[in-house]
């Protein structure tokens, strides 16, 4: 995209720094390339890592950095599979608070901008998340001016004054790769839809699922966002006329996003919409704010969920491959919301092996006490205000009818431990 030269990290970089960007579409393509090719001269380095979707990080590079995250996703899963990415399991919320502590130190942010506007203002772009609390506290900011990065209304900009240095992109923006969702998504998404009224505010996570559930909204109205990501569907939401903000109890008329995960298309989308926002982690997942909300539509994914409610969403096959997220920040706050409905949605099988389980396989990233409804491509479990044993029919009336002989078995033997009988 530029013949710009390679910026000198060394510059602005020491040995021992812990060094943090833009996670998924708002990576620094060019500084992150800089920091790489760069690293030996700079090692050992601390990087911390969320979302990945280009593959600048690779697990030879430990032999000068030392990697931790709170996320696995994407190409960072070969992190975590090769054990050199250390997991900080914390809910997203609590990122801003523990840089801002210190208990999470930035010493270095690179961050990707637009270019200025008629006030020498960069946008941040396609994302605030927890970005603002380490431009509070870096002791250096360099930030990569890309002209493909739209200029996206936020709480946040800088100017050439609050960074080291401000570098030209060689390298357009890295898109989130959108494929189709299949038929299994689709069928999810179309139980998903059933839960979601007009005037409905959703939050939804990333992925194929989130993608089928935005595109089986079209016929709704004056829906409303509030939410950490969201993907390129946003757009043929908006354009179909049910995106409409105008029922929202708070910031009516605007949606609220903390991170941009799309291509082209949404980021034209994005450029100067005023009714788009992006916000910090502080806003998005603030207890708080989401307390403030009617009609919250929580819609978050899952590894596996267990006959009593248990989630899963961070472990698969004994790797790392997700994160605690912001799932509960949400699923508790459409738990409290006016109308609001928590909602973990996933296909109920993967590769012949049911993740509608009996046993959880990893960690229990959100509790039981938290379970509202679960779907699956074969309906919806509704377990709020339910005792184990309704819990446990109503589970497995939606996992793959091939495994619910054995989950039944499994189930008896489950409730004798626990007191609970098998509810009707």
């Amino acid at each position: 995209m530029s013949d710009a030269p390679t910026p000198d990290l060394t510059r602005w970089l020491r040995p021992g720094d812990t060094v943090m960007w833009g996670q998924a579409t708002a990576e620094p393509l060019t500084l992150t390339r800089a920091l790489v090719a760069q690293r030996h001269a700079l090692a050992r380095l601390r990087v911390f890592v969320g979302i990945g979707i280009a593959d600048t990080l690779k697990p030879e590079q430990a032999d000068a950095f030392d990697f931790i995250g709170y996320n696995a996703g994407g190409p960072h899963r070969a992190l975590a599979a090769t054990g050199v990415l250390d997991i900080l399991p914390c809910h997203y919320s609590q990122l801003p608070g523990l840089i801002r502590s210190g208990a999470l130190r930035v010493d270095a942010l690179l961050l990707q901008v637009s270019p200025p506007d008629e006030h020498g203002r960069h946008s941040l772009g396609l994302a605030h998340e927890y970005l603002g609390a380490a431009l509070d506290t870096a002791r250096v900011v360099i930030a990569e001016v890309n002209p493909q990065v739209p200029w996206v209304p936020g709480e946040r900009s800088i100017t050439a004054a609050d960074v080291a240095a401000l570098v030209p992109a060689a390298f357009a923006p890295v898109d989130a790769a959108s494929t189709q969702p299949g038929p299994v998504e689709q069928a999810v998404a179309a139980h998903v839809a059933g839960w979601v009224d007009d005037g409905a505010t959703l939050q939804l996570g990333i992925g194929n699922l989130p993608e089928a559930v935005l595109a089986a909204l079209h016929d709704r109205r004056h829906l409303g966002l509030h939410t950490g990501a969201v993907g390129e569907g946003i757009v043929a939401l908006a354009e179909s006329g049910a995106l409409t903000h105008a029922r929202k109890s708070i910031d009516r008329g605007v949606g609220t996003v903390g991170l941009l995960m799309g291509g082209e298309r949404l980021r034209r989308w994005a450029h100067r919409n005023p009714t788009l926002q992006l916000r910090s982690s502080d806003y998005t997942h603030d207890a708080a704010v989401l307390a403030s909300i009617d009609r919250l539509v929580a819609i978050n994914s899952a590894i596996e969920v267990d006959l009593t409610g248990q989630v899963n969403a961070e472990v698969a096959a004994g790797t790392y491959v997700g994160a605690v997220g912001g799932a509960m920040d949400f699923l508790r706050a459409a738990a409290r919301s006016r109308g609001g409905v928590p909602i973990v949605a996933l296909p109920s099988t993967a590769k012949a092996s049911s993740r509608i389980v009996a046993t959880l396989s990893g960690p229990v990233s959100t509790p039981r006490a938290d379970a509202g409804v679960i779907v699956t491509e074969h309906g919806s479990a509704d377990l709020r205000g339910q005792p184990l044993g309704v819990r446990v029919k109503r589970m497995i009336a939606i996992a793959g009818p091939e495994h619910r002989e054995a989950l039944a078995r499994e189930a008896h033997a489950l409730l004798a431990r626990s007191g609970a009988v098998l509810g009707r």
